[in-house]
């Protein structure tokens, strides 16, 4: 297998390479940095409703929207991103998503203790500190014939821009998410007080990498085929449609919808382990006309969450759960952390 060390790359390259060869079944380890900062929501959220998008315009910040789950962060050059891309056929992509995220995990929290950070995984998919901070966030999907694994080494972190590009209801609240992201997520700078050169943490990933995968070939640069699909993929990814894919109706659209007897819309929100479910249902005599549902939560196969929105039209509340259970059966849905009794739960109000 190709290990690609690219040093800081476009930041739109940081996310298209890994879309592209994951298109193109081209197995490869990707290792670089975003020369660039940017904001990017997962595959699920609505970037509307997490995002503060005025600002970031005004800033100069772009967005940008994966086709992973999780939520959204603040990326920059202070990260060292890792992107592992597999056919879908290759043993570790066949793993359930715990044994997945352990085992290439692994090299991760091995790399953090040669930087003399003790670490350890922590499921889903978080290595933490010994004193159980976070310090590195990752994600994984199924992208075209490929399964992609993503993450990073979080070598520094902009801690005020990260709360700043997040929409928030009022100032008091900003500040609370900030102390709270100081005290929860951690960094290598922090932690050791320096920052290594970047060669090196390269270098001892790359090694830890091939400990899990076999021996790695090393190169510069990715091949033409690579660069091609990337560049045709670069206007679909970076159009308002896509960013803006998963955004539900305004509110002053809402209000153009008349509301009858028996005719209501409803937003419900929980926080499971698996991560924030967001459900927005218009609902006629306690029967869905439709179901919007987003989230930093993660979702396997992607692309089933929209089929399964399409599935609970026209279900009475009291059936939802029966639907939701019957849909993840037949469809082998892996959504780790968000059982389906507590997706129900979350549409029926009853958490």
């Amino acid at each position: 297998m190709k290990v690609y060390r690219l040093g800081h790359v476009p930041w739109e390259d940081s996310q298209l390479l890994y879309h592209a060869m994951a298109r193109l079944g081209h197995e490869a380890l990707n290792l670089l940095s975003p020369a660039s900062p940017y904001v990017c929501v997962g595959y699920h959220q609505d970037a509307r409703q997490e995002i503060d998008v005025e600002y970031c315009r005004q800033k100069g910040i772009p967005i940008f929207r994966r086709e992973v789950g999780g939520g959204a962060v603040f990326l920059d050059g202070h990260q060292l991103f890792y992107q592992l891309i597999l056919r879908r056929d290759h043993p570790l992509a066949g793993l359930d998503k715990e044994s997945f995220y352990r085992t290439l995990l692994e090299p991760v929290v091995r790399t953090y203790a040669d930087l003399g950070i003790p670490a350890r995984y922590k499921p889903v998919n978080d290595v933490i500190t010994a004193e159980g901070r976070k310090i590195s966030g990752n994600g994984a999907a199924h992208i075209g014939e490929s399964v992609v694994f993503v993450g990073n080494i979080i070598l520094d972190f902009d801690y005020e821009t990260m709360v700043r590009v997040l929409r928030v209801p009022d100032e008091k609240y900003r500040d609370k998410v900030f102390k709270s992201m100081q005290e929860n997520l951690t960094t290598v700078r922090r932690e050791r007080g320096t920052v290594p050169a970047e060669e090196e943490v390269v270098r001892i990933l790359s090694g830890h990498f091939a400990e899990v995968l076999g021996p790695l070939e090393e190169e510069t640069s990715v091949p033409a085929e690579v660069r091609e699909l990337a560049d045709a993929l670069r206007p679909q990814f970076l159009s308002d449609e896509w960013t803006f894919g998963r955004s539900r109706p305004t509110r002053a659209e809402e209000r153009e919808v008349k509301i009858a007897a028996g005719v209501h819309v409803v937003q419900r929100m929980y926080k499971t382990p698996g991560g924030l479910v967001r459900a927005t249902l218009e609902v006629k005599d306690e029967v869905i006309r439709s179901a919007w549902i987003t989230g930093d939560f993660f979702f396997y196969p992607e692309q089933k969450l929209v089929e399964l929105e399409k599935a609970l039209e026209g279900v009475p509340m009291a059936q939802v759960q029966n639907v939701i259970q019957a849909f993840y059966e037949q469809n082998r849905i892996e959504s780790p952390g968000v059982t389906p009794a507590e997706l129900a739960a979350i549409i029926q109000g009853n958490v």
